[in-house]
């Protein structure tokens, strides 16, 4: 495999590695307290649909677009994301915004599955919809990504096996150490995934817009592929700029349960 395919693993890795880690929080506290059964039964079900809403987008988008209109479309949603990411980072960087504590959620969940009361029938529908829900969501991202990554770099099969390695590495270390990951440092891998998905939403985003040429034929960057790694150092420098400019002017950190609020009521 040459370089741009090891990239291309590597980033879908570290990408899906952040959603995996999530939702293994959502899945282990349904387990230990309201029991294994129906939430692997909610689990399995989430796969099964996503399996399913996968194959037919990867489909449309693959089928149906001209390259350039793939690529300006999925890279101007990168691009999206990523901003969304990059812009939670810098608040938690510059202390403006409360980090990530995948211990505090896996309590809530936990309290939550404790008060929510027993299930009459032999499948519990609160442990069940919990995990079905929160592998859902946490699984679209995951598939957004594959097939985003994958479509336009035309390897779909590798963004999948970085997905795929990932969701095996959480797994085994939520296996060995049976409580909460939250010895990563979520924080720093979710600006990291802000920075890819902003450098290459960049990346493909602007190729797309040779859609609007004559002759419809994308864009291409001076030092193609390597145009990608000079993205994520002018983000991230960007980034650190703006880390350095909040801090100057820093307000205590909320703490998470009303950060959490704040989230709710922005749009």
């Amino acid at each position: 495999m040459d370089a741009a395919t090891w990239g291309l693993i590597a980033a879908s890795f570290v990408a899906c590695f952040v959603e995996m880690v999530e939702a293994s929080t959502i899945v282990m506290a349904m387990g230990f307290t309201r029991g294994w059964r129906s939430a692997l039964v909610g689990v399995v079900a989430a796969l099964a649909a996503l399996a399913v809403l996968t194959s037919i987008a990867g489909y449309a988008l693959g089928r149906w677009f001209p390259e350039a209109a793939l690529q300006l479309v999925i890279g101007g949603l990168l691009l999206t994301f990523g901003l969304q990411w990059l812009r939670k980072a810098i608040l938690r960087a510059s202390g403006r915004k409360a980090t990530h504590d995948e211990d505090a959620i896996y309590r809530e969940e936990t309290e939550a599955a404790k008060a929510a009361g027993n299930s009459a029938g032999r499948l519990d529908m609160f442990a069940f919809m919990v995990c079905f829900k929160g592998v859902l969501l946490e699984g679209m991202e995951v598939a957004f990504i594959v097939i985003t990554f994958g479509l336009n770099a035309h390897n779909v099969p590798a963004a999948g096996l970085g997905a795929a390695g990932a969701v095996v590495t959480v797994l085994g270390i939520a296996f060995a150490v049976r409580r909460p990951l939250s010895m990563i440092d979520e924080n720093l891998l979710k600006y990291g995934v802000g920075l890819l998905l902003a450098s290459f939403g960049t990346f493909w985003a602007v190729e797309g817009i040779g859609l609007f040429r004559a002759d419809r034929a994308s864009l291409h960057w001076p030092a193609q592929d390597l145009s990608i790694l000079v993205l994520l150092a002018a983000w991230f420098l960007l980034s650190r700029l703006w880390v350095s400019a909040l801090r100057r002017t820093s307000r205590p950190i909320p703490t998470r349960a009303a950060a959490d609020t704040v989230e709710e009521k922005t749009p």
